[in-house]
């Protein structure tokens, strides 16, 4: 019987836990916080989206760095995999909009009890409170891992998942890549991904909490178009936040171009320039002796009114049958085309996902196991891979960390 290590007790590393003791292994989980599944518990706002049901076309466009690397985990391991695990442990899922999979209890302690009842279940010893402050290698090959205090725990196998640097009170402070660099790996750059964005322009500020719902956002980095989606945005007191934006963020971390990035918000996505017009006329001539001020109120939420008026640079105060007709389609062209110039990408504190990390290319994609260092596999956030909102992240720690687990020793 070969002893594994698994070091980090998140999601990648229970499914590692999990499949390496179901092949018969002797399985160590060591995990530095006092519990298992510290960010698992807040993701999805506390309710755990577990996976997304999509086809897998759709799951792997979602996919931003390194989608071909994942294959084998996904196609092995995929969405009704993780969900028929969590059922067999009494975790009842459903699926919502979006193709998004929750515990149909809306708590995320329940995914993780279920995960530490199969631990249990199948014998893996499971530490707590226990950091690993190095890996144990000879001659290239893993031998264990070593503890505080020079402390050594040997093993025949080590699969590291240790998460990235997101969220960093949930214990993801990048021991991993320290790791997998002393082992001769080769880190990427890092970056928060999936994050909000602060902007150059101050008018945010005076809307922060303002949600829209039903617009398009594009996001242009050094003038090339990287994203455009449908869907809800938020505003802050630095910026933009909500589901396109964390989006986009990915997008734009990816280019590396940071200050070179612009978003165009479309409000009225659903209407050409000439139908927005029509709309506009309309609106007009039902409020033809109000004030410009006045006559937005079908148009937009209360809170934006005044940015659009500021925007638009028509006087307020105008009545609507004196706006020229080229005052009024440089409006339609407003509305259609918001622009906020990025400034800077918000912290790690504010990150769902890390954006890098240990280069594929070290790494077989059939088995997770390092192409440098024999015994020893990686798992989840650790490995440059990284993904859009809506369970494609979750799913991504789920299959490599079985595709890890249930390669040990083959």
């Amino acid at each position: 019987m070969s002893k594994v290590i698994v070091v980090g007790g998140g999601a990648a590393g229970m499914l590692a836990a999990i499949y390496a003791a179901q092949n018969g292994h002797e399985v160590t989980l060591l995990e530095k916080n006092e519990k298992l599944g510290k960010k698992i518990f807040i993701t999805g706002k506390g309710r755990c989206n577990i996976t997304n049901t999509c086809d897998m076309d759709t799951f792997f466009n979602n996919i931003v760095s390194n989608s071909k690397f994942l294959y084998s985990a996904c196609y092995s391991y995929d969405s009704s995999s993780i969900i028929s695990l969590l059922e067999e442990m009494h975790c009842r899922v459903k699926v919502e909009r979006g193709e998004r999979a929750f515990p149909v209890s809306d708590h995320s302690s329940d995914v993780i009890r279920a995960l530490q009842d199969k631990l249990n279940e199948l014998g893996v010893t499971i530490c707590l409170n226990t950091k690993v402050k190095d890996l144990d290698i000879k001659d290239d090959h893993i031998c264990g891992v070593i503890l505080s205090q020079d402390k050594k725990l040997s093993a025949d196998f080590v699969v590291v998942a240790t998460g990235g640097m997101s969220y960093p009170l949930t214990g993801s402070d990048g021991d991993g890549y320290k790791f997998a660099k002393k082992a001769g790996h080769t880190i990427t750059n890092l970056s928060p991904a999936l994050v909000p964005l602060e902007v150059s322009e101050e008018w945010p500020k005076s809307i922060m909490g303002l949600s829209l719902k039903n617009v398009e956002l594009k996001a242009e980095s050094g003038g090339k178009l990287i994203y455009k989606e449908l869907g809800e945005m938020l505003f802050t007191h630095f910026g933009i936040s909500g589901p396109l934006v964390l989006s986009a963020s990915s997008y734009i971390a990816k280019r590396g171009a940071v200050d070179s990035s612009v978003i165009h918000i479309d409000l009225k996505p659903g209407l050409t320039h000439e139908q927005l017009d029509k709309r506009i006329l309309k609106d007009f001539e039902e409020n033809k002796n109000k004030q410009f001020k006045n006559a937005l109120q079908k148009l937009f939420p209360v809170r934006l009114i005044p940015i659009m008026i500021e925007l638009s640079g028509i006087d307020p105060e105008q009545k609507v049958n004196e706006i020229s007709k080229e005052a009024r389609l440089h409006f339609v062209s407003v509305i259609k085309n918001i622009t906020l110039h990025v400034k800077k990408l918000r912290g790690y504190n504010e990150a769902i996902v890390t954006q890098g990390g240990i280069t594929v290319k070290e790494v077989n994609p059939s088995t997770m196991e390092s192409k440098l260092v024999k015994g020893l596999y990686f798992a989840g956030e650790v490995l440059d891979v990284d993904a859009l909102t809506g369970g494609f992240n979750l799913q991504i720690a789920w299959s490599t960390g079985y595709l890890a687990g249930t390669s040990i020793g083959e």
